[in-house]
């Protein structure tokens, strides 16, 4: 298996020079690096070309980077079912780029982009539809970006006295930033049903 990644992965080089920026084979998988700006006509060159036939698209996804100046990956995941094979394709992006659709090539990207805008906020270029797929329209910064506080930034109730949902800044008390980490089995004197008839035993 490795030996024909290799040989897949010499072929695609060979072929589009001008897309991949590397590449390698790693647990049986092949990897390679794409420019963000020709990732759309790499995708579709992975579908019609008679070696890769990558017809399926499995995933698409990101990985967050704060450190780095490219701070996202947008990962894909495609499928082979004439080769059987898989190929994995990263685009490494930084926070104010904008990454090329895939829709025209691949219809069921469509909810995938617009998660990775949800979750990330990374832009598409040429996406239908950009807009949030997993959070409120009015929701406040990306749940999967590294500096996202886990609270939050607004708390969500139902109003009685308004009949409606309200939206609320995040108000901690201090008691809930107070953390007892000593385990609930350490030290506890709980008296548990049936453990008076240990004591009547004796």
């Amino acid at each position: 298996m490795t030996a024909a990644l290799q040989e897949l992965g010499g072929h695609i080089e060979l072929k589009r020079p001008d897309c991949v920026l590397g590449w390698d084979v790693t647990h049986d998988e092949l990897n390679i690096d794409v420019a963000p700006s020709n990732v759309r006509g790499f995708v579709e060159f992975l579908t019609t070309d008679n070696t890769c036939r990558f017809t399926s698209l499995v995933d698409i996804t990101a990985v967050d980077y704060p450190e780095r100046p490219k701070r996202f990956d947008v990962v894909y995941h495609f499928l082979s079912m004439y080769q059987n094979h898989r190929i994995r394709l990263r685009v490494s992006i930084r926070e104010e780029d904008m990454v090329p659709s895939i829709v025209s090539v691949h219809p069921s990207a469509n909810w995938f982009e617009r998660e990775i805008f949800d979750m990330f906020g990374v832009l598409f270029s040429g996406h239908p539809d950009l807009r949030r797929i997993l959070t409120d329209y009015g929701f406040r910064g990306h749940p999967l970006r590294k500096d996202f506080p886990t609270t939050g930034y607004t708390e969500v109730r139902y109003d009685e006295e308004k009949k409606r949902v309200v939206y609320e800044p995040v108000n901690l008390v201090q008691e809930y930033r107070q953390f007892d980490f000593m385990s609930p089995w350490e030290g506890a004197q709980y008296v548990l049903p049936g453990d008076e008839k240990k004591e009547g035993a004796k």
